[in-house]
Parts: structure tokens; C-alpha cells; sequence
């Protein structure tokens, strides 16, 4: 039966939580306990898919098809792994569960109530795979005291009664906000956040605080006076130069050790951190550095490409190089010469993304990278832009575009290579979509097999002929165009093993040119980085040598 870490925060960042959580499921494992990580997000969308990455950043993508928070993505990074649907849940989704348990009659007609009703559905979505792990971390999202968290507050304190005593503890995050001008930490925000977090009847066991200066003694003994927790266990969070640090970071401060005390576990293994040493060698220990564009629509939030970012850093450690990524947006070119935006880098990659917004700049992107030799990397749509630019400029097909621009545009303006998937098989099933569907979860989400050509770059990055790897689309390369393509020398690489989808295409004349229809980036971790972000930053760094 697992053991139970529940994660709050006051007011501090979002990714503190996250990294926090991530690093403390990372130093377990090193201790040799399994662990799974969970995320309950109070905001009311059923599904994270359906909101604009300005929102709420990255859209993250389990292997079972679950569109999640992107705090799922730092979970996986850090511990290896996999997430599932069952790790994520928001407020809109326990509702949506509590109204249709209502309607079938589970209630037998009683008025329904946020307790016990959407408490109980909360909680029965904590019980799910606790015999499976030692240790199921589950933060919570928002910050104590937010009505929209109000339901998951109470659930988590139900559940720790439910539990034997000593089954469950409470992990808090605070700000220890620094104060320059008189010099000094202010500890009342931390002391309010655990006294409106008492208030609802959860007494932390352990806070980790985020600092930017060192917290002097005093303060920490203040901090465990009025917030009714040892001083052993108030943790210091400080700022770091990477997030990958984290875990070697709370290790010193002593937060793995704090949370087997909490549980009275003793004696504990010892931990072995060799792997995270070997990350932090590479992150600082570097042969150079590689500058890479990534060519997006929302490069003013740079958490809608996190995965993306991460990879490149994971690229860079395989190859002990530092990559030096820069945010280019697509539409600064729509109209204009790509050339005096991207002259000067060593790779070019172009994400994913939705809707007809930025992508003439997107194409022009894959057509410099094209030209000039640069390594280019294409994913979702970056490389049906790719398809399209090969389409216009190399297979006579001027009008070349996509059937999601003229959907957007509700009229017929470009020959389609790329068109709305209507139809894909998944396991045994054959799986049906209509543009008139709604958009939330109608997409091709999740883990599926590709079939790579013998010979071909992919298959060498990969070492096998047989990959399986995360989409998240709607639109697909039609087919019919492949003989047209092919003759002018883009080859299709990779297909789904009936052999109807293009997974994968790249040029033949060119040092590294790849466009995957999936999303790799979501499988990186820094001690295993995905071959293809290794091979590509490995290409970056043979160009940036080029004299």
C-alpha cells in the first residue's frame, strides 16, 4: 500500500511546485522506492487540450492519450516514469463525472453536494493504483486558499483520516519573499499560508520555502515556531541555473531525508545519485555551444514549447554541448524575406502548433533551411509545413496548402496535402472523426507504432526499423501526393504499419532535414535524451564548426 505525499503551495510559482514534486519522486527512486506522481489542477476545463497554450503553456501527452498538465512532462523528465490518464484530473473533469453519476442514478435521487459527492469522486481518483507504487506524490494545484482548490483541500484532508496514521503527510511550498532595501527574509507570507492551510484542518509535516538568499537560523527557527513544524523540516528552495539541479539541490538541504522522517522511516537506503551527477557534469562541463531558432507562433510564452526546450537541453548533454535556443516568431516573416531572421544559427526547428496564424513564416523557415543545408527539424506541424514548401517550390503544386487553413478560413483556397484525418486504426479498432466533432479529445492523441524505411536517416538516428512515439493531430499528409514528392527528393521515411500515414519525412540532398508528424520531445529525459534531439543537436554542432 502506498504511502501518500501531498503537495500545496502558497504563493509561489507553478513550476515550483512541479520541480519540487519531480525532484523529490527523482530522489526516492534513487533510494530504491517506486514512486508515481500525480497532478490535481483546480481549474474548471474538462479537458487541458481544449486551452490556448497562452493559458495554461504546453499541453502535455501520455502514451494512453490523456491531454495533461504540463507539469506531468517534469514528472517524466525526472523520474522515467511514464504518466497515464489516471495521473491527471482537474476540477472540470471530477464535476463532469459527479453530473453523469447523477444522471445514471448512482445517487438514488439525493441532493448532490460538493461533500461528500465531488470529495468522494476525488478521493476514489487518489485510490487508483496505490498498491502498485511506495510512494504516490500528489500536488495540488493553484494556491491554498483559492475557492476553485476548496473541494481538493477537503478531499485531501478526509482522505489522510481515512488512511492509517503515518500513511499520508503534507508537503507545503512557500515565498520567503527578500526584502533589499532593510535587507532582510520576511517570514509572515509563509506563516499566513500555514495558518490559512490549518484552517481548513491540513497541518504540513514538512515546508520547503523558496529563498533567493540563505536563510539565516533565526529565521528558520521562527518559521518552525509559528508554523508548528521541525526545524529540520523547514527546506530551503534556492534559485538555480537549472532545473536539473533540483534534485542534488534538495538532497543537500535535506528534503528526501525530512520525508522518510515524517513517515518514521529507519533505517532508510542510502541514496545513489550517481545519474544525477552525471546530468549536472554534462549541463556544466560543455565543448561549446550550438545556437538553435525555434520558428512558433507562441514564442511570448515559452512554456508552450517546454518539452521542446527540454529536449534541446537533453541534445545538448549527449553531445556536451550548451544550446543556446532563441524564440523566433513566425509571422514577423509571413510576408517578409526569412533570411535576416534566421542567418546566423546552427539548427532551425519549427514545433507544433494550431490554426493558419504564422505558418507562411513557418514555411519559409523550412524552405531557408532547405536551401542553405542548416539542420532542420520539423515536428507536427513543422513538418507539414515542410511537405507544403516542398509541394510549392519543388513539386510544381502552387497552390499547395492545408485543408485546417481553409476550415479556419471557411472557404477552399489551397490544393490540400495536408487534410483532416477522418479515419486511423488504434489497436484492433478503427477510429472515425468529423470536422463537425467537438474539438476537445477528437484528436489522433497518444502512443502509436511507425514502420521506418531501411537506409534512411530516421532509421540510423533510431537504430531499429519499428518505433513507437506520442501524437497529438488532427491533419494529416495525404498520400496520393507521395510519388509526386518522392520524385523530387523528399522521401517518406517513416508510415504507420498498414502504411497509410506518413510519420516521417526527409530530404535526400540534404546533411539533416527530418519532419516527424509526432511529437518526440515528449519522451526526452535528461539521462536518456531521444535520439532524434541528440542527432539533431549533434548536426547543429557539425554545422556551427563548419568553416
Amino acid at each position: 500500500m502506498a504511502r501518500y505525499i501531498f503537495i500545496t503551495g502558497g504563493v509561489v510559482s507553478s513550476l515550483g511546485k512541479g520541480l519540487a514534486s519531480a525532484a523529490l519522486g527523482a530522489l526516492l527512486q534513487a533510494r530504491g522506492y517506486t514512486v508515481r506522481l500525480r497532478k490535481l489542477d483546480p481549474y474548471l476545463n474538462v479537458d487541458p487540450g481544449t486551452m490556448s497554450p497562452f493559458e495554461h503553456g504546453e499541453v502535455f501527452v501520455t502514451d494512453d492519450g490523456a491531454e495533461t498538465d504540463l507539469d506531468l512532462g517534469h514528472y517524466e523528465r525526472f523520474t522515467g516514469v511514464p504518466a497515464r490518464n489516471t495521473d491527471s484530473v482537474s476540477s472540470g473533469r471530477i464535476y463532469s463525472n459527479v453530473l453523469e453519476n447523477e444522471r445514471r442514478g448512482d445517487y438514488l435521487g439525493k441532493t448532490i453536494q460538493v461533500v461528500p459527492h465531488v470529495t468522494n469522486e476525488i478521493k476514489d481518483f487518489l485510490h487508483v493504483g496505490d498498491d502498485e507504487v511506495d510512494f504516490m506524490l500528489c500536488e495540488i494545484g493553484g494556491t491554498v486558499g483559492d475557492i476553485e482548490g476548496l473541494p481538493f483541500f477537503e478531499a485531501i484532508r478526509q482522505f489522510s483520516h481515512d488512511k492509517p496514521r503515518g500513511q499520508c503527510i503534507f508537503m507545503h511550498l512557500t515565498l520567503l519573499p527578500y526584502l533589499a532595501a532593510s535587507g532582510e527574509l520576511k517570514t509572515k507570507p509563509t506563516q499566513h499560508s500555514v495558518k490559512e492551510l490549518q484552517s481548513i484542518g491540513i497541518a504540513p509535516d514538512i515546508l520547503v520555502c523558496r529563498s533567493e538568499q540563505p536563510i539565516p537560523e533565526k529565521e528558520r527557527g521562527k518559521i518552525a515556531l509559528f508554523c508548528n513544524v521541525r526545524k529540520e523540516h523547514v527546506v530551503a528552495a534556492y534559485d538555480l541555473k537549472s532545473i536539473y539541479e533540483a534534485p542534488l539541490a534538495y538532497h543537500r538541504e535535506g528534503l528526501d531525508q525530512a520525508v522518510l522522517d515524517a513517515f518514521g522511516i529507519a533505517p532508510a537506503p542510502r541514496p545513489d545519485l550517481t545519474a544525477w551527477e552525471d546530468v549536472n557534469d554534462r549541463i556544466y562541463n560543455t565543448d561549446g555551444k550550438v545556437n538553435v531558432a525555434i520558428v512558433g507562433k507562441y514564442t511570448q510564452l515559452e512554456d508552450a514549447y517546454k518539452s521542446i526546450k527540454e529536449a534541446l537541453t537533453h541534445g545538448g548533454m549527449a553531445n556536451r554541448v550548451k544550446v543556446n535556443v532563441s524564440w523566433v516568431d513566425a509571422e514577423v516573416f509571413d510576408k517578409s524575406d526569412a533570411a535576416p531572421h534566421l542567418e546566423g544559427y546552427d539548427a532551425i526547428l519549427v514545433p507544433g502548433g494550431f490554426g493558419e496564424r504564422g505558418t507562411e513564416g513557418k514555411i519559409k523557415a523550412a524552405q531557408f533551411a532547405r536551401e542553405h543545408k542548416i539542420p532542420y527539424l520539423g515536428i507536427c506541424l513543422g513538418m507539414q509545413m515542410a511537405v507544403i514548401e516542398a509541394a510549392r517550390n519543388k513539386a510544381g503544386i502552387a497552390d499547395a496548402g492545408s485543408e485546417e487553413f481553409d476550415h479556419e478560413a471557411g472557404k477552399t483556397r489551397f490544393e490540400p496535402v495536408v487534410y483532416h484525418l477522418k479515419e486511423w486504426v488504434q489497436g484492433n479498432a478503427k477510429v472515425k472523426r468529423k470536422t463537425s466533432d467537438d474539438k476537445g479529445g477528437t484528436m489522433r492523441l497518444g502512443a502509436y507504432d511507425a514502420t521506418l524505411a531501411e537506409g534512411s536517416k530516421v532509421a540510423e538516428v533510431y537504430g531499429s526499423l519499428s518505433i513507437e512515439e506520442r501524437h497529438r493531430h488532427r491533419y494529416e499528409v495525404d498520400i496520393k501526393y507521395r510519388e509526386k514528392l518522392e520524385a523530387c527528393g523528399l522521401r517518406f521515411t517513416g508510415m504507420s504499419p498498414d502504411g497509410r500515414l506518413p510519420e516521417i519525412v526527409e530530404w535526400d540532398d540534404h546533411p539533416w532535414f527530418v519532419g516527424v508528424q509526432f511529437h518526440p520531445e515528449l519522451k526526452s529525459k535528461p539521462f536518456d535524451p531521444h535520439p532524434l534531439f541528440r542527432d539533431f543537436v549533434r548536426a547543429a554542432k557539425d554545422n556551427s564548426r563548419l568553416v
